[in-house]
Protein backbone atom coordinates (compact mmCIF):
# COMPACT_ATOMS: atom_id res chain seq x y z
CA UNK A 1 0.00 0.00 0.00
CA UNK A 2 2.87 2.03 0.29
CA UNK A 3 4.49 1.91 -2.47
CA UNK A 4 1.68 2.92 -4.37
CA UNK A 5 1.91 6.80 -2.35
CA UNK A 6 5.49 6.90 -2.09
CA UNK A 7 6.09 9.08 -4.53
CA UNK A 8 3.13 11.61 -2.96
CA UNK A 9 5.15 11.07 0.69
CA UNK A 10 8.51 11.68 -0.75
CA UNK A 11 7.49 14.77 -2.07
CA UNK A 12 5.90 15.75 0.85
CA UNK A 13 8.65 15.34 3.18
CA UNK A 14 10.88 16.93 0.73
CA UNK A 15 8.58 20.29 0.96
CA UNK A 16 8.82 20.35 5.08
CA UNK A 17 12.19 19.47 5.03
CA UNK A 18 12.65 22.56 2.42
CA UNK A 19 10.66 24.69 4.51
CA UNK A 20 12.13 23.94 7.54
CA UNK A 21 15.08 25.07 6.40
CA UNK A 22 13.75 28.45 5.17
CA UNK A 23 11.89 28.54 8.38
CA UNK A 24 14.71 28.13 10.45
CA UNK A 25 17.00 30.66 8.77
CA UNK A 26 14.08 33.45 9.29
CA UNK A 27 13.98 32.20 13.14
CA UNK A 28 17.49 32.31 13.40
CA UNK A 29 17.96 36.02 12.00
CA UNK A 30 15.10 37.44 13.81
CA UNK A 31 16.93 36.21 17.12
CA UNK A 32 20.52 37.85 16.19
CA UNK A 33 21.73 41.05 15.04
CA UNK A 34 23.77 41.05 11.93
CA UNK A 35 27.24 42.85 12.13
CA UNK A 36 27.83 45.76 9.86
CA UNK A 37 29.72 43.77 7.38
CA UNK A 38 27.56 40.64 7.28
CA UNK A 39 24.77 43.51 6.22
CA UNK A 40 26.99 45.48 3.38
CA UNK A 41 27.76 41.52 2.29
CA UNK A 42 24.00 40.48 2.25
CA UNK A 43 23.44 43.53 0.32
CA UNK A 44 25.41 43.07 -2.36
CA UNK A 45 24.57 39.48 -3.14
CA UNK A 46 21.55 40.57 -5.66
CA UNK A 47 24.20 42.06 -8.02
CA UNK A 48 26.68 39.30 -7.68
CA UNK A 49 24.16 37.02 -8.94
CA UNK A 50 22.71 38.65 -11.05
CA UNK A 51 26.37 39.98 -12.96
CA UNK A 52 27.17 35.87 -13.10
CA UNK A 53 23.96 35.23 -14.55
CA UNK A 54 24.33 37.78 -17.69
CA UNK A 55 28.33 38.02 -17.94
CA UNK A 56 28.46 35.00 -19.50
CA UNK A 57 25.12 35.27 -22.20
CA UNK A 58 26.75 38.82 -22.84
CA UNK A 59 30.35 37.60 -23.66
CA UNK A 60 28.83 34.88 -25.72
CA UNK A 61 26.91 36.57 -28.07
CA UNK A 62 28.75 38.23 -30.49
CA UNK A 63 29.31 41.60 -31.17
CA UNK A 64 25.87 42.44 -31.25
CA UNK A 65 25.64 41.49 -27.36
CA UNK A 66 28.45 43.03 -26.43
CA UNK A 67 27.01 46.65 -27.81
CA UNK A 68 23.51 46.08 -26.21
CA UNK A 69 25.53 45.05 -23.20
CA UNK A 70 27.67 48.33 -22.99
CA UNK A 71 24.02 50.01 -24.09
CA UNK A 72 22.83 48.58 -21.04
CA UNK A 73 24.96 49.46 -19.13
CA UNK A 74 25.53 52.79 -19.79
CA UNK A 75 21.86 53.69 -19.23
CA UNK A 76 22.26 51.66 -15.91
CA UNK A 77 24.62 54.12 -14.74
CA UNK A 78 23.16 57.46 -16.47
CA UNK A 79 19.85 56.94 -15.13
CA UNK A 80 19.67 54.19 -12.61
CA UNK A 81 16.55 52.84 -13.59
CA UNK A 82 16.97 48.93 -14.00
CA UNK A 83 13.79 48.55 -16.01
CA UNK A 84 15.05 51.63 -18.68
CA UNK A 85 18.46 49.62 -19.03
CA UNK A 86 16.28 46.47 -19.28
CA UNK A 87 14.80 48.02 -22.09
CA UNK A 88 17.21 49.32 -23.73
CA UNK A 89 19.45 46.17 -23.80
CA UNK A 90 16.50 44.17 -25.14
CA UNK A 91 15.68 46.64 -27.64
CA UNK A 92 19.32 46.93 -28.69
CA UNK A 93 20.25 42.80 -28.67
CA UNK A 94 16.63 42.99 -31.08
CA UNK A 95 17.29 45.51 -33.31
CA UNK A 96 21.15 44.95 -34.03
CA UNK A 97 20.20 41.22 -34.55
CA UNK A 98 18.04 42.24 -37.11
CA UNK A 99 21.09 43.86 -39.06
Amino acid sequence: MFGEYQGVAVIALMGLATYATRAGGFWLIQRMRPSRFLEVWLGQIPGAVFAALCAPLVLNSGPAGWIAGLLTLAVARLSGNFLAAMATGVAAIALLRLM
